[in-house]
């Protein structure tokens, strides 16, 4: 089964794939100009990818980020099974793992990391 794992942001959004149980992998994340492109292009990568479910990371913390992802799932009008999945301190687990490798960009690599981390979550429960 192909599963992919979606770290929704205001931005950005972050996407990782397992396209085998035990090896997540993080993509390009799409960079949100607005909410229909954002929308649309995580759908094209889901269906490029031929993805059979879909790990969406809910904030435990913020009702106000709660209601804007599930709003955006909502856009992608999903044929697909879906599932939340606690993103608790995913992005700070992913700006410490990536602490020194790289210069601190906003290009969306810490979003695809926060994903691959939300689906490893996921997957290993």
């Amino acid at each position: 089964m192909k599963i992919a794992s979606l770290d929704i942001g205001l931005k950005r959004i972050g996407i990782a794939i397992s396209l085998h149980k035990e090896i997540v992998t993080p993509l390009p994340a799409v960079l949100r100009k607005n909410r229909n492109q954002a929308s649309n292009d995580v759908l094209k990568v889901l269906k490029e990818w031929e993805i059979d479910k879909l790990v969406i990371g809910f904030p435990s913390a913020s009702e106000d980020m709660q209601k804007r992802v599930k709003h955006f799932t909502s856009l992608l009008n999903l044929d697909i099974p879906y599932e939340f999945q606690e993103e608790n301190m995913s992005s700070i687990e992913a700006e410490e793992l990536i602490k020194g490798e790289i210069k601190y960009k906003r290009d969306g690599r810490v979003d695809s990391i926060a994903a691959k981390i939300i689906l490893e979550r996921y997957l290993n429960r």
